[in-house]
């Protein structure tokens, strides 16, 4: 079963080479990926996670204002009843000096994960699976492979 992820850039912020870079690494680790692109509001994220059922929401900010742009962002996903798992990762706070404060600080906000601008794409691939049980068992690959 394929799980779907909602990926995009929140805010005013337009940077889009890092989203499309995860996008592309998501999808060739087998994930169905919305991405919504640059200059995402808040309510494009949770209208696509609710449109399109989706197990994941993943929050890229690169610009240091994340911390504004995300303000009530869980309030809204509770509101609309969904249970997603969200991420957040970039360059989350303008002067960001300490990133361990900037991750508690998305945590305490609600973020399952919270990962730096220099994060690999699979280190938060490796993450989502995990998070979201993906990991198959060696006779499940096994019977995957023979059913091909």
């Amino acid at each position: 079963m394929t799980q779907t992820v909602i990926l995009g850039v929140i805010g005013s912020d337009a940077h889009v080479v890092g989203i499309t870079i995860l996008e592309q690494a998501l999808e060739a680790a087998g994930f169905d990926v919305v991405n919504l692109g640059v200059q995402s509001s808040q309510e494009e994220f949770v209208e696509a996670a609710s449109a399109n059922d989706a197990e994941a929401v993943l929050v890229s900010s690169l610009y240091g204002h994340a911390k504004q742009d995300c303000e009530g962002f869980h309030r809204r996903i509770a509101e609309a009843d969904l249970d997603v798992t969200t991420y957040i990762g970039g360059n989350l706070a303008v002067g960001q000096d300490d990133f361990e404060e900037t991750r508690a600080f998305f945590r305490e906000m609600g973020f399952d994960r919270v990962f730096d601008s220099e994060t690999d794409p699979e280190e938060a691939i490796d993450a989502l699976m995990a998070d979201l049980d993906m990991r198959s068992t060696e006779s499940e690959r096994e019977h995957q492979a023979v059913s091909a």
